[in-house]
């Protein structure tokens, strides 16, 4: 009977240390409701601004960002963004690839348009979250926005 207790004691333990292994230790964004690139120990702010919205018939709607490219540059096909949430949900943001025209960006969303890209969305503890991209081969060369629904907010971003 000493040793049931004494494994059972035992098994505590262990798994007591495998909880403290579990808390987040990384980088932590300044700033909430704004994602931020995570490269190695460093955060790199998303370029925040707002979309302008224009209907283009019944179902369709473009949405123009100021600027042929993004300030804010990654070489990471699968880039990773922590995010401290505060007036924004996590589950709410989407992934938009942008097309440059007319020296903006732009998407249009409706019908047979831009869908949002996949992204997974990872809790680490209070309000802080994990957002990556799940695209398979990862995200080609180009143009992004992360914007939650139903808002004209954008959080832009170029992968080089």
């Amino acid at each position: 009977m000493r040793w049931l207790s004494l494994f059972v004691a035992l098994g505590c333990v262990c798994s007591g240390w495998g909880l403290a292994e579990d808390q987040y230790t990384g980088p932590r964004p300044p700033k909430p409701d704004l994602p931020y690139l995570l490269h190695a120990d460093n955060l790199i702010e998303t370029e925040a601004g707002q979309a302008q919205e224009q209907h283009r018939g019944k179902s369709d709607a473009s949405y123009t960002i100021p600027g042929a490219t993004s300030p804010v540059r990654t070489p990471l096909a699968e880039p990773i963004f922590l995010f401290e949430s505060d007036k924004i949900a996590p589950e709410s943001l989407q992934l938009f690839r942008l097309e440059t025209k007319n020296g903006n960006r732009e998407v249009v969303i409706g019908k047979r348009k831009a869908r949002p890209l996949r992204l997974t969305v990872k809790s680490l503890g209070g309000r802080l979250y994990r957002i990556e991209v799940n695209e398979g081969l990862g995200l080609e060369n180009g143009e992004y926005s992360l914007s939650p629904q139903d808002s004209n907010a954008v959080f832009c971003f170029a992968v080089y």
